[in-house]
């Protein structure tokens, strides 16, 4: 089985050396996403933003493979404060309707860029 690389202009680029994406066979994989708008280089102040960002930013990922959030089989969220899940939570809610993907959420010691979360997504390939 051979891998694809997966990249695009509407999520940040890499900034080590990683892809935004691989797709292999009828899975894609994503690098973890934080929330810097790829329009403006610029991230949001509060959590709820910075989800929405995160979120967005592995949606287009996924949609550049062929997949969607709606594919999505497993996310991992890392938080810088735990404290924040509930707010992460609900924003992060409003991103699946029906049912919603396997996920762990986790708290770290740092994430790059000063982020307060990062997001990262295995889904299947739409067919």
């Amino acid at each position: 089985m051979k891998k694809e690389i997966i990249n695009t202009k509407n999520a940040p680029a890499a900034v080590g050396p990683y892809s935004q994406g691989i797709k292999v066979g009828d899975f894609v994989f994503t690098s973890g996403q934080i929330p810097i708008d790829p329009e403006t280089g610029e991230m949001p102040e509060t959590i709820e933003e910075q989800t929405a960002q995160s979120l967005k930013n592995v949606a287009a990922i996924l949609e550049e493979s062929g997949s969607s959030l709606q594919n999505a089989i497993k996310l991992t969220v890392f938080l810088q404060d735990i404290n924040d899940f509930s707010a992460m939570n609900e924003v992060y809610a409003s991103f699946f309707q029906g049912d919603a993907p396997c996920r762990s959420a986790v708290e770290v010691a740092a994430i790059p860029k000063g982020a307060k979360v990062e997001i990262e997504a295995i889904a299947l390939i739409s067919k």
